[in-house]
């Protein structure tokens, strides 16, 4: 008999041991049986055990797939450093397949991609300095270094990664891709369907595959021979796992290209501070095309101001296109009482509901729950529902009633649902069959439009009032990403509606951006990452007592830790979700291994860690 210590996928258990007659090898997926429930549990082999005093069950089936050491070693990293088990670790990769045999042929690719002599310079730079950060403007060509640099290692017999925020996967980078490298890149994301995915794994064991394009998920395939990996839009927050494990995808390349030796490529136009701070970077600031951009401001108070209206009018007149961002979906964020002043929360989370008004609903963006428009205040009974803060469909609406003869679409996740909806608007709006276009982050996103002249930004201060330590990075990043679409040939201009003219007006032109990330990094010394490492526990339970105490029992035992600091705890920002208490708890520490060792030994299962928390 043969025993075995197996980690338990998708739980939050210890490892636990089991018994087979067989053999087993390590990183194997098998079937097994816990106590007291019915159905069989997937865990994967860890290592072979001395038979314990105890007695075990039989392992139940043997799968051919399996976990190869570098996932079981990157797993164990995972589970360490972001504080889960390591069978919710090993969860998020998907498996090789022992009935796939691998058949690396090589294939030469010729790109034809000439580079101008900069592009060659930091082309030269990021290879010599293996993980290093090309920042680079909008329109510098970024795009043709990262072609360049995985064509040589595709070339080499080697596979590559290309990471990029979800929507950034566009029709336009796919071709761009297919087009160098054929039938040997594969696009990798959250809606493509089981079928293709399982084509796409079968490639890329088989090695038919050799490029992945994709969202974060994209890093946890089966790779056998991995030369590259580069991470675009390195900046972008959707990169942070919102889920457990509560990785970051940028990190956890940094830790894979350093442990198996492989090339790291991190590159944005408004690079982060902490890549900026840590990581050597080439700054490659000349364009293709020359793009004159003014910006103005607009400090009104109203949604669309005459001088906004005004703008978009001309515009249009001229031939030219617009895009108008906010950052918020639906009609209207929070609807709020005249006579008794408190807004209408959702009844299981202790947040405003949004106005939607095409279905004539008000609508929680946490839960999903959905109620009808309230004829007057659910507190008071009597008052007068105001409407505050803007989104997407309202401004949709205004434009449509403003300029009956234009079309203006809208942008965002209520809207784009399927890759499908995302490629026919982008492919309308670059025809010309689209005068304006509103939107969210969405637009920000590395999507090329040929011919807006104007870019107008509404709701930029709620980001940059963010309870975040990054809100002044988050915001100035996204205007740059937002005014980067504007003019990208040409003349373009970017107005902004903004209470915070002079923070804005200072660092917009992109060559100041580098001195805001220096001053950005002076304010951050001794209180904020890079410098610090910070961790958010979160407490949740349907008791808000219950949950209450707990709070106050580790508040205390941590206080007592000497190398961390509790920087503050109490109710989170929004206290009730889907019904359940929320506390939290700040803590930040110079030493990691502290900080690290006091999160492990917190043993509840009504916490969540977010290690290296942004908020």
């Amino acid at each position: 008999m043969y025993y075995y210590e197996v980690a338990l996928l998708k739980s939050p258990l210890s490892n636990l041991t089991y018994q087979s007659e067989k053999e087993i090898d390590k990183g194997s997926k098998v079937l097994v049986k816990i106590q007291q429930r019915k159905s069989l549990n997937e865990a994967v082999i860890i290592k072979e055990v001395e038979k314990p005093s105890f007695k075990c069950t039989d392992i139940s089936e043997i799968f051919n797939e399996f976990y190869d050491e570098r996932m079981l070693q990157v797993a164990h990293f995972v589970s360490q450093y972001y504080v889960c088990s390591l069978g919710e670790a090993l969860s998020v990769y998907h498996t090789f397949n022992k009935d796939i045999s691998e058949n690396h042929k090589e294939i030469k690719f010729d790109s034809k991609i000439i580079l101008s002599a900069q592009q060659e310079k930091a082309k030269e730079f990021l290879e010599q300095k293996k993980q290093a950060l090309l920042f680079a403007n909008t329109g510098a060509g970024k795009t043709e270094v990262y072609i360049k640099i995985i064509e040589e290692h595709l070339n080499a017999n080697k596979q590559a990664i290309l990471l990029m925020p979800e929507i950034s996967l566009t029709p336009q980078m796919q071709k761009r891709l297919e087009k160098v490298f054929d039938k040997s890149v594969a696009i990798w994301h959250s809606k493509i369907t089981k079928k293709k995915k399982d084509e796409i794994l079968k490639g890329l064991q088989e090695g038919s595959i050799k490029l992945i394009a994709g969202a974060r998920s994209a890093l946890f395939l089966p790779y056998s021979n991995l030369g590259v990996i580069v991470v675009d839009e390195e900046h972008d927050e959707s990169y942070k796992s919102d889920s457990k494990p509560r990785f970051h995808t940028k990190d956890l390349c940094i830790y894979i290209a350093k442990k198996y030796d492989i090339q790291l490529v991190l590159g944005s136009a408004t690079v982060s501070a902490s890549s900026f701070h840590k990581i050597p970077f080439f700054r490659l600031d000349e364009t293709y095309h020359i793009t004159k951009k003014t910006y103005s401001f607009d400090d009104s108070d109203s949604n669309l101001s005459a001088k906004i209206i005004n703008k978009i009018a001309n515009t249009i007149k001229s031939g030219n296109q617009v895009i108008v961002f906010l950052p918020t979906r639906a009609n209207f964020k929070y609807q709020i009482c005249t006579s008794c002043g408190k807004s209408v929360e959702c009844p299981y989370c202790s947040v405003s509901m949004s106005l939607h008004k095409n279905d004539l609903a008000l609508k929680c963006h946490y839960c999903g729950y959905a109620q009808q428009i309230p004829e007057s205040c659910p507190s008071c009974h009597h008052g007068i529902i105001h409407n505050l803060r803007v989104g997407t469909a309202q401004i949709e609406e205004e434009l449509k009633e403003i300029f009956p003869e234009k079309i203006v679409k809208r942008f965002d996740r209520d809207k784009i649902k399927t890759n499908n909806q995302l490629k026919t608007i982008l492919n309308e709006f670059n025809k010309g069959e689209i005068d304006i276009l509103v939107g969210t982050q969405m637009l920000s996103k590395g999507h090329d439009y040929h011919n807006v002249k104007l870019a107008v930004v509404l709701g930029i201060d709620s980001v940059l009032n963010m309870n975040s330590y990054k809100s002044r990075e988050k915001a100035l990043s996204l205007l740059i990403q937002i005014s980067g679409r504007s003019g990208r040939k040409g003349e373009g201009e970017v107005i902004i509606q903004t209470k915070n003219e002079e923070f804005f007006n200072h660092y917009l032109n992109e060559s100041n951006y580098q001195e805001f990330l220096e001053s950005e990094l002076e304010f951050r010394q001794e209180l904020y990452p890079p410098f610090l490492k910070m961790a958010k526990l979160t407490f949740s339970h349907a008791n808000g007592l219950k949950i209450k105490d707990e709070l106050d029992s580790y508040v205390h035992f941590l206080k007592q830790n000497k190398d961390i600091e509790v920087v503050g705890f109490g109710q989170s920002p929004i206290f009730k979700m889907a019904n359940k208490y929320r506390y939290e708890i700040i803590l930040r520490s110079s030493n990691v291994k502290a900080l690290l060792t006091a999160l492990h030994s917190i043993q509840t299962p009504n916490v969540s860690v977010d290690m290296d928390t942004i908020y």
